[in-house]
């Protein structure tokens, strides 16, 4: 169950990451927006569309790089003071609960817009160039298929603390400075 659910994370991490380009790109799309349009006064028609679609695919894709690095906003006031199995036991009800049900609609739903969108080859309606956007919309049910992998890895994850009453390590990725800041002072003292 480990390496499965070690698998799983792998994967998330890793389209996180790719998608963490989307960074990149839409930088430099707003830098050269902003230098034609200020600068040379000849906007362009296709940065607008192509910001919104590279912020959209890095607002989709990262949730479960999210949940696998387990950085999704808890209100843990009281959850932090229980035991680790009471915490785990927590979690499984709830991801039964609003996880699963919220993330299966994001996936069926989106199943069927993004079918409808390239059964039309859909465009922005909004855009003087009238960019294809049924490429976007694929990504909504592949969000929520990654989502429901991770989730899965996420319920496993609380089987084991059940069981053995600690948590899995989660892989490790990038930190926070001020994580690495902490543990660098923590490591210094005699």
């Amino acid at each position: 169950m480990v390496k499965f659910v070690h698998a799983i994370e792998g994967l998330s991490l890793w389209v996180g990451r790719a998608f963490g380009w989307c960074i990149l790109l839409l930088t430099l799309s707003i830098s050269y927006e902003v230098f034609v349009r200020y600068v040379l006064n000849a906007p362009t028609v296709w940065a607008f569309d192509m910001m919104v679609q590279m912020y959209g695919a890095l607002f989709l894709m990262s949730g479960a790089y999210a949940l696998a690095q387990d950085t999704h906003v808890r209100a843990d006031v009281l959850y932090r003071l229980f035991p680790v199995r009471i915490q785990a036991a927590l979690d499984f009800v709830l991801y039964f609960l609003f996880f699963f049900p919220g993330i299966i609609a994001l996936f069926w739903f989106g199943w069927e817009i993004a079918a409808d969108s390239w059964r039309y080859q859909e465009v922005s309606w909004n855009s003087p160039a009238r960019i294809q956007i049924y490429f976007f919309k694929t990504l909504i049910p592949v969000a929520g298929g990654l989502l429901l992998l991770q989730g899965s890895a996420e319920v496993m994850r609380c089987v084991l603390a059940i069981r053995y009453g600690r948590w899995l390590d989660r892989l490790e990725d990038v930190r926070e400075t001020e994580d690495m800041l902490m543990h660098m002072s923590e490591v210094k003292r005699p």
